[in-house]
Parts: C-alpha cells; sequence; structure tokens
C-alpha cells in the first residue's frame, strides 16, 4: 500500500517539479506582503501569511512528488534475493 502510494505521487516529476516551483514564488510572494506590511501598511501582512501558508504546501506537495520519484527509483532498483541462493 505505501509503495503504490509512493509510485503514484513520483509518477509525474515534471509536475512534482512544476508544483514545487509555483509554491516557492507563491511562498516568497508571502514574504514580500510580510515586508512591505511591516514597511507600509499592516494589513498587507494577513494576506502574506495566508500566501506564505498556500506557497508552503504547494512547495511541499511538488517536493514530496520529486521524493517520492526518486525513491521509487530507488525501490525498482532492489531486487528480492533469489530463491537458489538460500
Amino acid at each position: 500500500m505505501l509503495k503504490n502510494l509512493i509510485f503514484k505521487l513520483g509518477s509525474n516529476p515534471n509536475k512534482s517539479w512544476a508544483d514545487f516551483k509555483i509554491g516557492l514564488v507563491v511562498f516568497v510572494a508571502g514574504v514580500c506582503f510580510i515586508y512591505a506590511g511591516a514597511a507600509f501598511w499592516v494589513w498587507l501582512q494577513i494576506p502574506g501569511v495566508l500566501l506564505l501558508a498556500i506557497g508552503f504546501l504547494f512547495a511541499l506537495k511538488g517536493y514530496l512528488g520529486i521524493f517520492a520519484n526518486r525513491f521509487s527509483q530507488t525501490l525498482n532498483r532492489l531486487t528480492p534475493p533469489d530463491e537458489k541462493d538460500k
């Protein structure tokens, strides 16, 4: 069951990479809003925190997909021991 989840998450590494990059951009936009709110208008910090959380979760989803892809490649290389060797 866990192996199927890993293979499902890692099935499309290009989409995972794109999700990670989009999440990173949204995260940085949230940081910019927080800094702008501290310098100019305090109410900009609320959307900044929301963007920060959304960007973090989106980047996390992408990173998990990238990690699952790499880990599934490792699982594919592992072969069970041959029955003759026993």
